[in-house]
């Protein structure tokens, strides 16, 4: 589709106490698995870190923050005007199970909105979300101001939000799956767990 991804790889992986997106799932590391799966739909992929040389074997545009220590809004910022299209699928670097499908269908989504934030069991997933090119503008605003919260990004756009109902006609799969993401050792612990129950 005629979109960009943008995989976001910036935190300190504090909690997990090791690189989260360089966690292996059988041979693959965690970000090479969000890779392929977006491949598939997007023509476009960036990936925002601040190690770009850790990342140089997945051969894709890799590019920096440039506000330093301003968190994932940052990311979303620096993705967002290295994009070379209006509409951009982001995601963190911390959910193995992504799915292309329903990236694309928060795409497809936007339309007239600047942003499209799935919601699932009460939560608000920004960093699995579809955002405007021109969003870009508003987080640059936001990280100047200091006022680096998600919410504080959210609260200055016109959001489309989509609640477990919409997001079901748009994704087959399970949805605590794909917005699974690994903050501790424990938590990785369960995702190897479920990808061999595969």
């Amino acid at each position: 589709m005629k979109a960009g991804a943008i995989i976001l790889s910036g935190g300190k992986s504090s909690r997990m106490g090791k690189n989260k997106a360089l966690l292996k799932f059988h041979e693959k590391t965690n970000i090479e698995i969000i890779l392929d799966e977006l491949k598939h739909v997007f023509d476009d992929i960036i990936l925002v870190t601040n190690e770009p040389e850790t990342y140089q074997f997945l051969n894709i545009k890799t590019i920096t923050d440039q506000y330093k220590e301003s968190g994932p809004l940052a990311g979303i910022h620096a993705g967002l005007e290295a994009s070379d299209y209006e509409e951009n699928f982001v995601v963190a670097c911390d959910m193995p199970f992504v799915s292309g499908e329903l990236a694309a269908s928060l795409v497809k989504e936007l339309k007239h909105h600047e942003a499209v934030v799935p919601i699932s069991e009460g939560r608000q997933h920004p960093l699995f979300a579809a955002y405007q090119k021109r969003a870009a503008v508003v987080a640059k605003d936001c990280i100047e101001e200091g006022m680096l919260r998600m919410k504080h990004l959210l609260d200055r756009l016109d959001v489309r939000y989509l609640d477990e109902q919409d997001l079901k006609l748009y994704c087959e799969g399970n949805l605590e799956r794909v917005f699974f993401n690994m903050n501790r050792p424990e938590e990785y612990e369960d995702a190897k767990k479920m990808t061999q129950s595969d």
